[in-house]
């Protein structure tokens, strides 16, 4: 499995973003997938994450009206689109895949242990 992210940067408060992971290797549409993210010293936290097809979403609340999540099983691609972003969202973004057996709901899935496989991570950086 490969999960390729791309589209971290340098930008401005109130600038935007946009993040975008490749998959290879897995049966994409078989996974939820994820974005979390991670400032030195601190834990990997979940940022939003998209269930298979796309018809469930879930965004943290710090995030929320700001970073909007989607994906694009056909090109194996999920994306993560950031408005309006703020120093605090500095931090390296890395996306994940999650794979279940059975029907599991995005809100029980939130922490790193839940993701099996992850990509390299893109920085990103806010400045004020």
């Amino acid at each position: 499995v490969q999960l390729q992210a791309s589209g971290g940067g340098l930008v401005q408060a109130g600038g935007s973003l946009n993040l975008s992971c490749a998959a290879s290797g897995l049966t994409f549409s078989s996974y939820a997938m994820g974005w979390f993210r991670q400032v030195p010293g601190k834990e990997r936290r979940i940022v939003s994450s998209i269930s298979k097809f796309g018809g469930s979403t879930y965004v943290v609340d710090s995030v929320k009206g700001r970073f909007t999540i989607s994906r694009d099983n056909a090109r194996q691609t999920v994306n993560l689109q950031m408005n309006s972003l703020k120093p605090e969202d500095t931090a390296v973004y890395y996306c994940a895949a999650s794979f279940s057996r059975v029907p599991k709901s995005l809100s029980t899935r939130t922490s790193p242990q839940d993701f099996d496989d992850w990509g390299q991570g893109t920085q990103v950086t806010v400045s004020s």
